[in-house]
């Protein structure tokens, strides 16, 4: 038998024990739910207790079926079976992830009205907000995680690729278990704002999505496998790369500034730029070469601020790097195109 609770242990009690009050208000035992995730009753005593992800989706599965609810008691009606289905199908067909997510957030309300979810670009930036509109009592953290987490990991599952969040926020205070944001979500959680939401780069609402109806049918087999289901591939990692070594070059010199800025860590930068065929010592060359000739051809800097403005942390190292993208030195390339510093061309 497989142990479910043999991985990093990360998701709060506090989770299970609101599934469990979803029985209880229908008058049903959560036994085999629990005993099926391999969830010991007395867990529920200590609200300090965590389980597993792949506890998480079996209990959920199952008390989805018993309760026939895919809500888990979250809103005044059931969801039954199959409900999270239709918002999949109506959203597969779109031409690309932003239409989906907005499908899948308009036909949400067709389902429920105690909440509703909206999708809004400003900038590079999108947000999924979730507004309450009605009290959702003891449920309220676990509604508002899950639905978010959950359309998350849609978001990933439709377009085949991991989407880093730029950073959550929920309406409540922080709860005891709040340092299991930082598993939940990537990028700073922040408590008691005004509303939930979660926020990501707006470019990966352009990216064409990449499943079939019978991918979809396998997917909704089971309950919630998108909370779990890590991607390790980042579609649009190698284009956010090259925007922060240009917009930030100060910032990024080494790997781990970088994986900071990007909300990852630096094994998992180096990985997944090796999964996507590329380096971050190729891209960071192909960054600082062309903003350094942009400079030796657009300005009259001196080769100093030049070597700085490129990301590099001395003058020395700049002029070998130069040399080697061009085999000339950096005062020579600006000689050889006419532009010398004071000239017209500077």
């Amino acid at each position: 038998m497989q142990n479910l609770s043999s991985s990093r242990a990360a998701t709060p009690i506090a989770f299970v024990k609101a599934i469990v009050g979803a029985y209880e208000r229908l008058g049903k035992s959560p036994a085999h739910a629990l005993e099926s995730a391999q969830i010991a009753p007395e867990l529920l005593e200590d609200p300090t207790a965590r389980i597993s992800a792949a506890q998480m989706e079996r209990i959920s599965d199952a008390a989805m079926r018993e309760l026939d609810d895919e809500a888990l008691g979250w809103f005044s009606r059931r969801l039954p079976w199959g409900s999270y289905g239709m918002l999949a199908r109506a959203s597969i067909s779109a031409p690309n992830l932003g239409v989906a997510l907005k499908r899948w957030c308009r036909h949400h309300g067709l389902l429920t009205d105690d909440i509703s979810l909206q999708v809004q670009t400003t900038k590079d930036i999108t947000t999924i907000s979730l507004t309450e509109q009605r009290d959702l009592g003891a449920m309220r953290e676990f509604c508002l995680v899950s639905v978010l987490r959950n359309l998350h990991g849609v978001a990933c599952w439709l377009i085949d690729s991991r989407i880093p969040l730029q950073g959550a926020q929920f309406p409540f205070a922080a709860p005891a278990h709040h340092q299991v944001y930082a598993v939940l979500f990537s990028g700073a959680t922040t408590f008691e704002k005004p509303q939930a939401q979660i926020r990501m780069d707006a470019r990966y609402l352009d990216l064409p999505l990449r499943r079939n109806e019978a991918a979809l049918q396998q997917m909704l087999e089971h309950a919630l496998p998108l909370t779990v289901l890590q991607y390790r591939r980042d579609r649009l990692l190698v284009q956010r790369v090259r925007q922060a070594l240009a917009m930030h070059p100060e910032q990024t010199r080494s790997a781990h500034d970088l994986a900071a800025l990007l909300y990852l860590s630096p094994r998992t930068l180096h990985r997944q730029l090796k999964d996507e065929g590329a380096s971050l010592q190729q891209l960071k060359d192909e960054v600082r070469r062309q903003r350094a000739q942009d400079l030796l051809l657009r300005t009259d800097r001196p080769i100093k601020q030049v070597s700085t403005a490129s990301g590099f942390q001395n003058e020395k190292s700049f002029m070998r790097a130069f040399k080697g993208w061009t085999g000339q030195s950096p005062a020579e390339f600006r000689h050889a195109a006419g532009t010398t510093p004071g000239s017209p061309g500077g």
